[in-house]
């Protein structure tokens, strides 16, 4: 049995991209669902993906369902339609596209062909993250959902007044006191 190997880009930013690993009589659906959980998306919105050439142009459409739109040929049906059925060559992409009125796009390139199938693996399955993902709905700082796990377990709103009481004395040196050693201050 074929292992497939996707590498999923951002459109807008090729450091960030997901590796998916598939079966090739795996359906697109499987891959659809596998990139939303990859870039943490939920599946509430329309989702097609469409066959694509070296120069990223759009070709056959493979949608989730048959949307209410101008179509030039009927489109596959990603639950019909295994990954398999659709590799041309070895090069194979496709352009993913999801929630039509974000339109977040994604770019995704077949980049290895496996007969080696893994026990310990279940397909698919993300085999690699690079970079931060986009949120969907939002701003993601760099922290992300991990902060909120910290703050709480330290408690970080104790030191929110400011400079803690160490270091404070009453015998302190003046200004003056500490800047005259002996020269004067045009020598600096």
């Amino acid at each position: 049995m074929a292992i497939l190997k996707f590498r999923i880009y951002l459109e807008e930013d090729d450091a960030v991209y997901r590796d998916v690993v598939i079966k090739h009589t795996q359906s697109f659906a499987d891959l659809h669902y596998t990139i939303l959980k990859a870039y943490e998306f939920d599946s509430k919105h329309q989702a097609t993906f469409y066959r694509s050439n070296d120069k990223w142009l759009r070709g056959r459409e493979i949608s989730f369902e048959k949307y209410d739109k101008e179509y030039v040929a009927p489109p596959l049906l990603m639950n019909e339609t295994t990954i398999g059925s659709e590799i041309r060559d070895t090069n194979q992409r496709f352009i993913y596209v999801y929630d039509f009125a974000k339109n977040w796009v994604f770019l995704v390139e077949l980049i290895n062909v496996s007969k080696d199938e893994s026990a310990k693996t279940e397909y698919p399955s993300v085999s690699r993250k690079e970079g931060i993902g986009p949120q969907q709905y939002g701003t993601k700082s760099l922290l992300g959902d991990k902060f909120a796990d910290i703050e709480e377990k330290y408690d970080l709103t104790e030191a929110a007044e400011g400079f803690g009481k160490e270091g404070d004395s009453d015998d302190e040196e003046s200004g003056e006191d500490a800047m005259d050693d002996g020269g004067s201050e045009e020598e600096f």
